[in-house]
C-alpha cells in the first residue's frame, strides 16, 4: 500500500504557523511545574489538610497524631515536622511519600519548635513543663533541656545560629539560649502573653507578639533593647479583641504581616518605619501565616472559622478562603 506523504508546503499557512508556534511555547514552558502544596494542621481533627495552591483548594487529608499545631520544613523541604502536642511527640513526614517516618522525643506537650540553620537541631517549647527540649533530628538523641519561664510557647533561631529565642507566655518573657552551649544566656520583658517570634533575614531584628498586651515589639539583636513597640486599632474591632499572634517577614525586608487573633484581621507593616499600612479582613481567629515560595501570596489560618485565606501580597487583596478541617493551627508550603 503506497502512504500518502503530505509536503510541508502543502499544509494551509495559517495552521502551519499555529502549530509553529505552538510547538515553540510548549518546548520554552518545558515541564509542567507542580503546584505548590499547602500543609495546614487541624488542631481538633488530628490531621492535616493539603490545599494545591494553583487550584487552591483541599486535595487531601492526613492522619496524624493527636493535637497537631506548630509545623515546620527541613531544610531542603523533603521533611515536615509535626508538633503533635496531645502526643508528646513531635512527628516526622517524608514529604513526597506523606508517611510518618519517624517520631521525635519531644517532651511533654510540644506546641512551637524551631530548627537550627545545621538543620539537624530542633528547638521545642513544652508548655506544661516549663523546658526548651533541644533534640539532634538524625540521631533522636535529647542534647539538652533548659529551664525557662512559665508556659513556654514560641521558638526562632537566629539565622547565623547563634541564638535561640523562646517566649513564655506567663513570665511575658523572651528567653535568650546560647546554642553553642545550650544554655540560658539573657532574659527580655516585654509585654503579656508574647505568642511568637520571628527574626528578620539578615538576623539584626527579633520581631515579637504580645497575644494580651496587644502590641508587636521590634527588638535589636546586637544589643537585645527595644527598638519600637507597635499597637494596632482597627476601626469597629474593640480592643480587647486585637491579640497578636503569628509574624511573617517578607524576604526583602519591606513587610512584615502580623496574625491579629480574634480580631479577625491581618495587619500589614512597613518593616522599614513600623507604620501599620492596612489591615486586611479574614477569617474567624486568625493564628499562623506562611508564604508561598514565591512570597506572591500569604496564607491565614483561621481557627474558630476552620478556613485559610489566602492573600495576594502586591496587591493585600484577600483572594479566597479555603475550607479546612476543624481549627487550623501551623501552616507550611511546599514548592
Amino acid at each position: 500500500m503506497r502512504r500518502s506523504l503530505i509536503h510541508p508546503a502543502r499544509l494551509c499557512p495559517t495552521r502551519l504557523c499555529k502549530a509553529l508556534a505552538l510547538g515553540a511555547a510548549l518546548l520554552a514552558a518545558g515541564p509542567c511545574a507542580a503546584a505548590s502544596i499547602a500543609w495546614v494542621s487541624n488542631e481538633k481533627d488530628n490531621s492535616l489538610s493539603l490545599i494545591d495552591m494553583q487550584r487552591l483548594e483541599v486535595i487531601e487529608t492526613l492522619p496524624v497524631g493527636q493535637r497537631p499545631r506548630g509545623l515546620l520544613l527541613s531544610h531542603d523541604n523533603r521533611l515536615l515536622y509535626i508538633c503533635a502536642s496531645d502526643s508528646d511527640r513531635v512527628q516526622v513526614m517524608d514529604v513526597a511519600t506523606r508517611k510518618i517516618i519517624k517520631e521525635l522525643p519531644s517532651g511533654k506537650d510540644p506546641e512551637q519548635f524551631a530548627l537550627h540553620p545545621n538543620d539537624r537541631w530542633l528547638y521545642v517549647s513544652n508548655e506544661d513543663d516549663a523546658l526548651v527540649t533541644v533534640i539532634d533530628t538524625q540521631t533522636s538523641e535529647v542534647l539538652g533541656q533548659i529551664g525557662v519561664g512559665v508556659e513556654p510557647e514560641g521558638m526562632a533561631v537566629s539565622p547565623d545560629g547563634k541564638w535561640a529565642v523562646n517566649t513564655s507566655e506567663t513570665t511575658n518573657m523572651l528567653h535568650w539560649i546560647d546554642t553553642s552551649t545550650q544554655t540560658l544566656a539573657d532574659n527580655t520583658l516585654v509585654d503579656q502573653r508574647p505568642r511568637f517570634v520571628e527574626f528578620n533575614r539578615d538576623g539584626t531584628q527579633l520581631w515579637a507578639s504580645a497575644e494580651i498586651g496587644g502590641t508587636l515589639t521590634v527588638l535589636d539583636v546586637a544589643t537585645r533593647k527595644v527598638l519600637k513597640t507597635l499597637t494596632f486599632q482597627i476601626k469597629g474591632v474593640h480592643p480587647d479583641k486585637v491579640q497578636p499572634v503569628g509574624i511573617k517577614l517578607s524576604a526583602d525586608g519591606k513587610l512584615a504581616f502580623v496574625a491579629l487573633g480574634p480580631a479577625n484581621h491581618v495587619a500589614v507593616i512597613d518593616a522599614k518605619t513600623f507604620e501599620v499600612l492596612d489591615y486586611l479582613l479574614v477569617g474567624r481567629r486568625v493564628w499562623q501565616l506562611a508564604f508561598t515560595p514565591d512570597q506572591k501570596q500569604l496564607l491565614a489560618t483561621n481557627g474558630v472559622s476552620g478556613d485559610v485565606s489566602v492573600i495576594d501580597v502586591e496587591s493585600r487583596k484577600v483572594l479566597k478562603s479555603v475550607k479546612v478541617g476543624r481549627y487550623p493551627w501551623g501552616v507550611v508550603v511546599t514548592p
